[in-house]
């Protein structure tokens, strides 16, 4: 499926959240990565988050909280993902449908291919590959994204790709969102 969608300028909403993969970095596999334990990100108190929040991460990726509040995370110097929190937001979590239209708005000069959509209570998904509309009538070069919402008890998470990830790192970053709990505080 061929949707017109809008340019990646920054704007409020879902797509705010850092947008989209307008590159494809080529990238190697990791070898014996399936043996390591997944690290863990943690959004703290001290960003304006909340403590407790757990976003499970590929081996060898690291986290950040940006100078923006956001939660940023991929292999070491490259973010790739990008969750925001939406405290006490939950009940307003976007349908896959929600999250294709405003791709589509704010997409208006990319041609996007719908590559998967989920939907479940908890979790939306909404994966792409697209290309930049050229001024010649011909399209740029194609680079996966995704975008998702997660709902945890209460708050609500909006996870996207960052520019310049790989397929592979398109999917790693899905489950990183799908993934996304709060822990109990210790006793």
């Amino acid at each position: 499926m061929r949707v017109l969608a809008s340019s990646a300028r920054r704007a409020s909403g879902l797509v705010g959240l850092g947008v989209v993969s307008l590159g494809v970095l080529l990238g190697g596999g990791c070898k014996g990565c399936q043996e390591e334990t997944p690290s863990v990100g943690s959004l703290t108190e001290d960003a304006g988050l909340r403590s407790g929040v757990k976003v499970p991460l590929p081996p060898g990726w690291s986290a950040q909280v940006a100078t923006d509040g956001s939660f940023q995370a991929g292999p070491p110097g490259r973010p790739v993902l990008r969750v925001d929190l939406k405290p006490g937001q939950g009940e307003q979590m976007p349908s896959s449908e929600r999250l294709a239209d405003t791709v589509r708005q704010q997409m208006k000069h990319f041609t996007l291919s719908l590559d998967q959509e989920e939907d479940t209570p908890s979790f939306a998904l909404l994966r792409v590959t697209m290309a930049p509309s050229l001024a010649d009538g011909g399209l740029g070069p194609e680079a996966p994204a995704f975008f998702g919402a997660r709902r945890v008890a209460d708050d609500l998470f909006l996870c996207a790709s960052m520019p310049g990830a790989t397929s592979e790192e398109v999917r790693l970053a899905t489950e990183a969102c799908r993934t996304i709990q709060i822990q109990a505080a210790p006793r």
